[in-house]
């Protein structure tokens, strides 16, 4: 029988990261100088508890097939656990990159076996001031931002957006984008590491001393040169303590708050990853199953759970829950919330 997973974390130590993420985590001493990120749940990562331990989610996704990743997601990606939940810790900025749509990555990067790459990001933390950098400020062209790159103005065609914490950003396939310094976060994504560096401030690498690979042609290739919308999504509560931060295609993601205990019925159509960001609680599924669940952990909830519930222990707690979703399901729920069509559609990316 499958039951609710933890996975070991991967952990990243990119040239960007930062001291903030490896305390919040309280991971055991001695923290990594620059921890960048945490991919929490990924398709690689081994299992941790129980009968499964030593298994990795993808094992585990071909041989369970829609038994742990749901029929709606089989329906899309075949017996593949197609998202990657992760936390960034930006000490530094990021390159200015951008990432491809899943046409580009099956048909031109199939070898990797990564889908394209839509994201969306919970800001956690920022300090004063902070902001990212999202898409163009005015509309250009393909000749025209690659000479930008090439005489380094590109940074004046982009637009800056101030984050604070809580907000959400949805960043499509094709968005031009970076990180920037000050900014811890949660990010949801399709399962992907096809990352096209446009632009890195003539870094180098801290290994080898050589200026750090750019992917131009490619992210000419895949980029959108219109003029971007600022990103910033607003939620939709669609029952109290219940609201939906973002949902397209690929993924929804939620942010439950809660005290006391909160029971819910997992979708056979999509697992779940629930991750705690504020608080400890108590899973519990099946009779008499149990699992602490601490903040910054993350769970994979099985398609055919069924039933489960998550005690808040002591304090209030917070969690954000992703999932492959049905669009129209929840645009149906927002509906019966009182939202319009458009307060809807903004949120709800068909």
């Amino acid at each position: 029988m499958l039951y609710p997973l933890l996975t070991e974390h991967k952990i990243v130590e990119p040239i960007w990261g930062g001291t903030k993420l490896a305390a919040w985590l309280a991971l055991p001493e001695p923290h990594p100088a620059r921890l960048g990120e945490t991919w929490q749940v990924y398709d690689t990562n081994p299992v941790l508890n129980g009968p499964l331990a030593g298994r990795t989610l993808a094992e585990l996704a071909r041989e369970h097939g829609p038994a742990l990743i749901g029929t709606r997601s089989v329906a899309h990606y075949g017996n593949d656990l197609p998202l990657l939940a992760k936390f960034i810790d930006a000490a530094d900025r990021l390159s200015i990159q951008v990432h491809p749509d899943d046409t580009y990555a099956h048909s031109r990067e199939s070898h990797t076996g990564f889908h394209g790459k839509t994201e969306a990001w919970y800001i956690l933390a920022a300090d004063p001031g902070a902001d990212i950098t999202y898409g163009l400020s005015r509309d250009s062209n393909r000749d025209d931002f690659a000479a930008a790159v090439a005489n380094g103005s590109v940074e004046e065609l982009l637009q800056r957006v101030p984050v604070n914490p809580g907000d959400i950003i949805f960043v499509p396939a094709g968005t031009i984008h970076a990180i920037n310094a000050g900014i811890v976060l949660f990010e949801i994504q399709q399962k992907s590491d096809l990352t096209y560096r446009v632009y890195d401030y003539n870094r180098r690498d801290a290994k080898t001393g050589q200026p750090r690979e750019l992917h131009l042609e490619k992210s000419l290739d895949v980029s959108d040169f219109r003029a971007a919308p600022h990103g910033k999504i607003t939620p939709l509560s669609l029952a109290a303590g219940r609201e939906l931060l973002i949902a397209c295609p690929s993924f929804a993601l939620e942010r439950w708050t809660f005290t006391g205990k909160q029971c819910w019925d997992v979708d056979p159509g999509s697992f779940e990853i629930v991750t705690l960001i504020d608080g400890v609680g108590k899973l519990t599924w099946a009779g008499d199953e149990a699992l602490t669940v601490k903040q910054g952990a993350s769970v994979l909830l099985p398609a055919t759970l069924g039933n489960c519930c998550l005690t808040a222990h002591e304090s209030a707690l917070t969690m954000l829950r992703a999932y492959v979703p049905d669009l129209d399901m929840l645009a149906a729920a927002a509906t019966s919330a009182g939202y319009t069509d458009t307060a809807i559609a903004a949120t709800v990316r068909k």
